[in-house]
């Protein structure tokens, strides 16, 4: 597996374990950190990932919420919920990953970690932000 993508599954268990806890995902992020024997990049990624959606998480749920046909944050699988927050975050506010790839690695991670239906609903969301993506106000 890739670093970049190891890097991803590490923030969606961050994102995850964050939520499960009710606890900020930088202070679940700073005990794993201590724990880990990550190559530096892999590091510096994975903290970047983690820090961007806690940064942008009011905005990315609001979109979430407001493209997601049929599903309410609170119904979606935590699991879901998180990877949709990881690539929208991604897909919309780091510019060095190209879009293709952000959605690309979110339906991997669903396809890996969720439901059979999961990977389809990740990536038509995804692709509808990516649609939009223009006329967002971010």
């Amino acid at each position: 597996m890739a670093a970049r993508s190891k890097a991803r599954r590490r923030a969606l268990e961050v994102l995850y374990e964050a939520e499960v806890r009710g606890e900020p995902p930088a202070d679940v992020l700073a005990r794993r950190a201590a724990d880990a024997s990550q190559p530096l990049a892999e590091q510096a990624f994975l903290g970047r990932l983690v820090e961007g959606v806690a940064e942008h998480r009011e905005r990315i749920d609001e979109l979430i919420a407001t493209y997601s046909v049929g599903w309410t944050l609170d119904r979606m699988p935590m699991v879901d919920r998180n990877i949709l927050r990881l690539g929208a975050f991604e897909l919309l506010w780091n510019d060095e990953v190209p879009d293709g790839v952000a959605i690309s690695e979110s339906v991997a991670l669903a396809t890996e970690l969720s439901t059979d239906e999961s990977p389809r609903f990740v990536n038509g969301l995804l692709s509808r932000l990516l649609e939009l993506k223009p006329s967002l106000s971010l």
